[in-house]
């Protein structure tokens, strides 16, 4: 199977329309008529990472996060992304990332996360859209979704009710987060709970209007949790933290379209932040 077949797989579930306008997804390195040898699936490229895949027998990357999100005007290894890029090039690796167009997806990294602590009922949060496969966009043997639905953050509702103090403490287990970011543990239940990974501040009015009783993300600014006081739970569990599993959403995909490629998760923690 060529690479551009799983590609074909990964974008036909979330279309390259889906992305934010500041956003660089897609293809970003290598070129798609080879055969793939294996896919390594990640959060980040580095140039760790680039290793692991040569040593693992990948000839792809698949990652969240885009390598390059600005203009690179030259390539003389000045910085991490430019010697990322020229060891891809020379180990003749390709590297394609799926960001905001795998955050805003029905199915992608929020309902992943709704999943993970367990949400029922889980519906988009924010503004939605509906946009159509790219008609380029092919897969043999497979009858293509050719419009796709996609949403800011999703909210959703607990099995059962949970103190705030236990609700972080599941946060904590869940994500393996060593420091959740809270504000006043509110004095009731938690049941309706808004999310958005990475950093999904932007969303909190929308969440508040939405009647959540908690609100996680990835980031949150200092002065939004000013005033906050009883009136919704925050819970900052961190950017990596709360997009760590996307890698089994590409998994998921490509096994279910790709059977015969394999798919290896990386096994190395990107997470640049450390906490002491």
């Amino acid at each position: 199977m060529k690479i551009i077949e799983v590609v074909n797989a990964l974008e036909q579930f979330a279309p390259l329309p889906l992305q934010e306008d500041y956003d660089n997804a897609g293809l970003q390195v290598g070129l798609t008529e080879a055969e793939v040898s294996g896919a390594l699936l990640c959060l980040d490229v580095t140039e760790a990472i680039v290793d692991e895949a040569v040593a693992r027998g990948c000839n792809l990357i698949v990652s969240h996060h885009p390598l390059i999100f600005h203009k690179l005007c030259r390539l003389t290894g000045d910085d991490y992304v430019q010697r990322t890029v020229m060891k891809a090039i020379e180990k003749k690796v390709t590297i394609l990332s799926l960001h905001t167009n795998m955050d805003s997806v029905k199915g992608g990294v929020n309902f992943k996360i709704a999943e993970k602590m367990g949400l029922e009922q889980v519906t988009f949060l924010g503004k939605q859209q509906t946009v159509s496969v790219p008609d380029d966009i092919t897969i043999a043997g497979c009858d293509a979704r050719r419009t796709v639905k996609g949403g800011e953050g999703v909210i959703g509702f607990l099995p059962a009710p949970m103190a705030a103090d236990d609700f972080v403490l599941m946060l904590k287990h869940t994500f393996k987060v060593e420091c959740v970011m809270a504000n006043e543990l509110i004095r009731r239940d938690i049941c309706k709970v808004a999310l958005c990974g990475g950093a999904g501040d932007f969303l909190l009015n929308e969440a508040l209007a939405a009647g959540a009783d908690a609100f996680v993300t990835g980031e949150m600014h200092y002065h939004q949790f000013f005033g906050q006081e009883q009136r919704i739970q925050l819970a900052i569990i961190g950017h990596y933290q709360s997009e760590q599993y996307t890698a089994e959403i590409f998994r998921d995909i490509i096994t279910a379209k790709c059977p015969d490629v394999r798919c290896v998760m990386t096994e190395q923690n990107t997470n640049p932040i450390i906490y002491l």
